[in-house]
């Protein structure tokens, strides 16, 4: 398992259109991927549910957590993808 704090730097945090960018990769990779406040407990990453009624704002950060996959997926490469996303200014 891996995991990273990211700051997200979207104007209107992990809503709408960013929420579902980051919902969409997660869903693409075949490991569990969850999201989470801080101080809070994960959420799964690919439900657009979840990670909408986090309420991340921007400017706040998010603990992503990968687990591990039996294939061989990377799992900082997988962080990469997600954190990029989160740390662009618009969302991607």
């Amino acid at each position: 398992m891996a995991e990273r704090r990211v700051k997200v730097a979207s104007s209107v945090g992990l809503h709408a259109r960013p929420a579902a960018l980051f919902v969409q990769a997660a869903a693409r990779v075949p490991v569990d991927v969850g999201i989470a406040r801080p101080d809070g407990d994960p959420v799964n990453a690919k439900s657009i549910l979840a990670v909408l009624g986090l309420d991340v704002r921007q400017g706040e950060e998010i603990l992503i957590i990968v687990g591990d996959g039996e294939d061989t997926t990377d799992a900082d490469v997988v962080l990469n993808e997600l954190e990029e996303l989160v740390s662009e200014p618009e969302g991607a």
